[in-house]
């Protein structure tokens, strides 16, 4: 499961690059598609990387509840990254907001979720598995869900701090290191929820993850001026809201719905262990039954 964070960040790192190339100024016009290849292409060969492990596998039964996960999980983060909403982000932090949550809270959910680690390196030749199996053994003790949650935390308050955030609105790079940095924290952050085996750990680490993310965005929310340059010059914001409203708006997409995201994954955990000892999301319970990464019984 660690290499699936490598493979994902590595996969999409041109795409998001890509994605973010000129966000400031902007087009006047109304938002369009982004259909430059260096975005589409990752996010295709992702895709492309899971079917053809799944075609290779024999399309099994067993794997068909996480197939349909995890093209949940990748149309959900490539609307995000392909879809108006993200050349809209360039022109108001709402939206923007909306994209970080879409790819933070929902699609680095379901595509740890999705186990899709084993089926996606069945798309490689045997020594391919062989040579990449090694490659996330230095990254299994980030695994855990402390040190999971403070790094997602840290990459939430410091990319949002006016210095760093500006300078993303400004710098296609550092634009890049920003989204790199939520993607990567989030798959990191609830890969290490979804396969700890101790649940009370796991919800307690969602509802720090809670207040750690509803904190920003109230004070976002509730600051009387805006805290970003790059917003506050382009004036009016899209539905005739001022920069001001614009921030408050997104301060309480980040506070409320979510904080409601990591409440509500702890309260299942809870009444799950609470009711009969049932993990919720039991990953690590069933980890032995994803297919092999390596090698089958026939080769």
């Amino acid at each position: 499961m660690p290499r699936l964070i490598l493979l994902l960040a590595l996969l999409l790192a041109p795409g998001l690059a890509a994605a973010h190339d000129g966000a400031h100024p902007v087009d006047s016009g109304p938002p369009g598609w982004t259909l430059d290849p260096s975005v589409t292409v990752p996010l295709a060969l992702a895709l492309l990387a899971y079917l053809i492990g799944f075609v290779r596998l024999g399309a099994r039964r067993s794997l068909w509840r996480n197939a349909v996960i995890f093209l949940a999980g990748w149309l959900v983060l490539t609307l995000a990254l392909v879809s108006p909403l993200h050349e809209a982000g360039e022109r108001s932090f709402t939206l923007h907001m909306i994209e970080h949550e879409l790819i933070m809270l929902v699609a680095a959910l379901l595509l740890p979720m999705s186990r899709p680690l084993g089926v996606m390196l069945w798309a490689l030749p045997r020594k391919g598995r062989q040579a990449l199996a090694p490659a996330g053994r230095w990254l299994s003790g980030l695994a855990d869900p402390v040190l999971a949650t403070a790094l997602q935390g840290v990459a939430l308050w410091a990319w949002h701090a006016p210095p760093l955030f500006n300078r993303a609105l400004g710098h296609p790079a550092w634009h890049v290191a920003q989204h790199l940095s939520f993607l990567v924290t989030a798959l990191l952050f609830w890969w290490a929820i979804l396969r700890t085996p101790n649940r009370s750990l796991a919800a307690l680490c969602l509802f720090v993850t809670s207040i750690v993310g509803g904190a920003l965005g109230a004070l976002m929310a509730l600051s009387s001026s805006p805290w970003y340059a790059g917003y506050a010059a382009m004036g009016m914001m899209p539905f005739g809201l001022t920069p001001e409203e614009d921030q408050a708006l997104a301060g309480l997409i980040m506070w409320v719905p979510g904080g409601l995201v990591h409440v509500g994954a702890a309260l299942l955990i809870l009444g799950r262990y609470i009711a009969g000892g049932v993990a919720i999301l039991p990953i690590s319970r069933t980890q032995q039954t994803a297919p092999p990464a390596i090698a089958s019984p026939k080769e």
